[in-house]
């Protein structure tokens, strides 16, 4: 069963409508939204609002945001804090884990795995040289510990890896079962065939009881069976079917015909 059931304004949303993002046209009618499913995909163009009703739910619910400040703190979701303060989520029940992971949030991430690494290693010297007996034994032992904890969850050199391979280590990683978690473009690192292996990733979470929330403009993820497609295009965003998603239908013709659209560039 999914933790989240629907979203809706609460009254006094009226109160901040001229201002942005509560000025962004798939705010004007959102009564109520359905993202009961296991996998729901937000769907649009760029600045249509998908990015940031994701921020505000995880704001909302206070997740964690992977490779980002606090989302009480981050600057960068002030909006989203905004927006999370007018919001009403109906939930069925808590998840264990979950987290907002943001695309531009990636690179920071890695470089935050691997600069603990070098203090965890630095500190073992440290103990190591300032230190002597049991004490010196039990504190290079947990700084040790702590290193190896995260060079066996990211590897030894986080930056060795490609950027799509660094992206699905850190999910086969982070992602446990009955967790929520919301992502926002997870495409943006991953080649076509990286794609697949995220979905492959995201099924075999959903079967161990996990709930996901992605916005994408990718029409390979968001072909994942049985999800729930909202498109943020139509205000209200509009619940339409794989088929119908422009992104799908465009590359599709572009597909079918390459030299005939870059005759008419």
């Amino acid at each position: 069963m999914p933790f989240l059931r629907t979203i809706q304004k609460k009254d006094s949303f009226a109160e901040h409508a001229e201002g942005f993002p509560f000025s962004l046209p798939i705010f004007a009618r959102l009564d109520e939204m359905d993202l009961s499913r296991s996998v729901t995909f937000f769907v649009g163009e760029n600045g249509s609002g998908k990015s940031t009703l994701l921020e505000a739910i995880g704001v909302a619910l206070g997740a964690i945001v992977v490779g980002s400040e606090s989302t009480q703190v981050d600057a960068s979701l002030e909006p989203a804090r905004a927006l999370a303060r007018h919001l009403q989520i109906a939930r069925d029940k808590n998840p264990n884990r979950g987290f907002l992971f943001r695309a531009e949030d990636f690179f920071g991430f890695v470089k935050g795995v691997k600069q603990s690494m070098g203090e965890f290693e630095e500190l073992e010297a440290h103990y190591d040289r300032t230190l002597t007996g049991y004490g010196r034994d039990l504190a290079m032992g947990v700084a040790r510990k702590s290193r190896h904890g995260l060079s066996s969850r990211y590897g030894e050199n986080p930056h060795a890896f490609s950027h799509g391979e660094s992206f699905l280590n850190l999910f086969e990683s982070r992602l446990v079962p009955d967790g929520l978690y919301l992502l926002d473009e997870p495409e943006t690192p991953l080649s076509p065939l990286r794609q697949l292996s995220f979905l492959s990733l995201v099924k075999e979470m959903t079967e161990r009881g996990c709930q996901f929330i992605i916005a994408t403009h990718s029409p390979i993820i968001m072909a994942f069976p049985e999800a729930r497609i909202l498109n943020f295009d139509h205000s209200p965003p509009l619940a339409i079917k794989y088929e119908d998603v422009e992104h799908v239908s465009l590359t599709k013709a572009f597909l079918n015909d390459p030299e005939g659209f870059l005759r008419r560039l």
